[in-house]
């Protein structure tokens, strides 16, 4: 099984977002995924509960039980876990860091997510595991913009994912009714967008066919 770890020390940078349509995108290509949301404010845990389908499945605790939690979505045939962290909170970023193989952090273009980017980088080195900044809710014709933001995330040591994840209502309305892109509107950008992130994912963590290798 392997394990991302979702992190950002900023609220709104989409981490949820971002956890929830990799975990979708995995179940629809037949993987089995745990989320493990450990954010006070639940928000996967309740995208879940306005979900039809059963799976993934998320499940809501404390940071210090991740690892438990780990074994047991392990035990249970997971093949990817995904752990939606909180904001704000050092301590529990770094529990979700130290236990994963790789760590996504969703970061909006704006200069004071760029900034914040700062924090989670220090904890990066601290866990020494690979990470990828996942620029998130960019508009969807500025490519300079774009650039430029990558060009502020190498000042911070850290690697930009190719994907990109513009901001486009249909990632809005999904979540909205308990879905992601994907399956609100199969075929569309924001479809596109999340497909190609969870290509390039499975190539980062050198999974071809299945994910526990």
């Amino acid at each position: 099984m392997k394990t991302v770890a979702i992190l950002s020390g900023k609220g709104g940078s989409g981490k949820s977002t971002i956890a929830l349509h990799l975990a979708v995108a995995a179940e629809r290509r037949g993987h089995s995924v745990a989320v493990l949301d450990v954010d006070p404010q639940a928000s996967s845990a309740t995208w879940a509960d306005s979900r039809e389908s059963e799976t993934p499945s998320v499940t809501s605790l404390q940071p210090s039980r991740i690892a438990k939690a780990l074994e047991t979505a392990r035990e249970a045939g997971a093949s990817l876990a995904i752990i939606d962290t909180a904001p704000h909170s050092a301590d529990a970023a770094m529990i979700a860091a130290e236990a994963a193989d790789l760590v996504l952090v969703p970061c909006r273009p704006g200069i004071l997510d760029l900034r914040a980017i700062g924090s989670t980088s220090r904890i990066m080195k601290l866990a020494a595991k690979p990470a990828f900044v996942v620029l998130n809710a960019t508009p969807p014709h500025a490519p300079r913009l774009v650039e430029d933001a990558r060009t502020a995330v190498a000042t911070h040591g850290l690697d930009v994912a190719p994907a990109v994840i513009a901001q486009r209502a249909a990632v809005a309305h999904s979540l909205t009714v308990g879905q992601t892109a994907e399956e609100y509107e199969p075929g569309g950008k924001a479809a596109e967008e999340i497909a190609a992130l969870f290509a390039w994912l499975l190539t980062v963590l050198a999974v071809k066919e299945q994910l526990h290798v």
